[in-house]
């Protein structure tokens, strides 16, 4: 019964190969409990989701999309982004970027600056680490 089905199949999905991804992807979610809308005549869920795409009650192009969807692991919402000059405006003297206050970023962001002079104090009080015969 199967292979009549895959013929049946062919003329709504031309490529063998998706053809199997959308009818395993169909027989997945049937057997997770997904409503058939066709009569089940003793059939197991592969046949049955192959007589839903070769009797066209389920689009084979909304099948491919609940497919590639569940394949997705990070779905990327499309969100304009704001404009970057409306909403900082730096001082390069001091490095404070202020945001505007109706953004969720925060108000000031400080840089640290470090003189040379200050590098090398540090450097100098740094002590370098005993040596062990465990290395």
């Amino acid at each position: 019964m199967a292979r009549v089905t895959v013929e049946d199949c062919i003329d709504k999905v031309d490529n063998r190969f998706e053809l199997v991804l959308l009818a395993s992807h169909r027989a997945r979610l049937i057997s997770q409990g997904a409503a058939i809308t066709v009569d089940r005549d003793n059939d197991k869920n592969p046949v049955v989701a192959l007589r839903e795409i070769a009797d066209e009650t389920l689009s084979p192009g909304d099948l491919k999309e609940d497919l590639i969807h569940s394949l997705q692991k990070h779905v990327e919402v499309d969100e304009p982004e704001p404009d970057p000059a409306s909403l900082i405006s730096a001082d390069a003297e001091t490095g404070i970027v202020v945001a505007d206050e109706d953004e969720d970023q925060p108000e000031t962001i400080a840089f640290d600056r470090m003189s040379e002079e200050e590098l090398l104090a540090g450097i100098e009080g740094l002590v370098p680490p005993e040596k062990s015969d465990d290395y």
